[in-house]
């Protein structure tokens, strides 16, 4: 088995597990391995584990929320030296978790997998949230919580804030509701990581490294019926005829809207017209 093969093969074992026992930034360096499988990941693993045992030893005794985030943040921003990229924010190699750690820069969702690594290691309760267009956190304490926003060194931003930067990726009339500060799994996390690469792929017409992308993404998270739904219009288009069956009929085996279901059993007619 090659290395690239044992990597696809550690994702797919991810992709049986509960969510609560997928280990995020483990997972998301497999992710990133398999663009350079050859790459020894142990200085990665060994980086993470400094950073858990650091939050853990001090950490733990922290109890008062605003005093958590203070300390994750000097951790994350001013010990290990990270920052949010904002000079090459669109490089892909943002959402490289390898890469990130290498240069100490990336997008809101690789620093954010980062942050949380750290605040659980010292057994705070954190979450990703579904913020739409720039990913963003919130911790807990008993009754406490507070949002934060890891690409700005673990900013805390309040309702007005957010409002702000909604309207911001949203448009003018975009309003704050409740789905939009609310908690994402570690699935979604990832997801969102590698959408982020995936989206730069298709907007440079790259069909190709985004069915690539769409590959890994379903292995990870086989319950999720987009991701199915996008590999198999994508595998069509990229003349993956046999893939892109599979991926169809897998989506429509998920309780789907019904305009989407006619969309794909169309599609997937048109495949096996074409293959006759």
């Amino acid at each position: 088995m090659s290395e690239k093969q044992a990597l696809l093969a550690t994702l797919e074992g991810v992709g049986q597990l509960e969510d609560e026992a997928l280990e995020l930034a483990e997972t998301a360096l497999i992710l990133s391995a398999l663009d350079n499988p050859k790459l020894v990941l142990d200085p990665y693993r060994q980086h993470l584990k400094n950073m858990a045992v650091e939050a853990a030893n001090i950490g733990c005794d922290i109890e008062r929320l605003e005093a958590r985030v203070t300390f994750i943040n000097r951790l994350l921003f001013e010990t290990h030296g990270y920052v949010g990229d904002t000079e090459d924010y669109d490089n892909p190699n943002n959402a490289n978790l390898l890469h990130v750690i290498d240069n100490r820069a990336g997008l809101p969702v690789s620093i954010g997998i980062l942050y949380i690594h750290c605040a659980r290691a010292a057994q705070y309760d954190i979450a990703g949230l579904a913020f739409p267009g720039h990913f963003l956190l919130r911790m807990s304490a008993g009754a406490e919580r507070t949002i934060l926003d890891p690409f700005h060194a673990g900013q805390t931003l309040e309702a007005g804030h957010l409002r702000d930067l909604l309207k911001q990726f949203m448009g003018a009339d975009a309003e704050l509701m409740p789905r939009h500060h609310a908690a994402v799994g570690n699935r979604d996390i990832l997801l969102r990581l590698v959408n982020n690469i995936k989206s730069r792929a298709l907007r440079d017409n790259n069909t190709t490294r985004a069915v690539q992308l769409l590959e890994r993404m379903v292995l990870f998270a086989p319950k999720t019926a987009d991701v199915w739904q996008e590999l198999g219009v994508l595998s069509a288009h990229s003349g993956k005829l046999r893939q892109a069956i599979h991926a169809l009929e897998t989506f429509l085996d998920f309780d789907v809207p019904d305009h989407e279901k006619r969309a794909a059993e169309t599609l997937l007619k048109q495949i096996k017209t074409s293959m006759n």
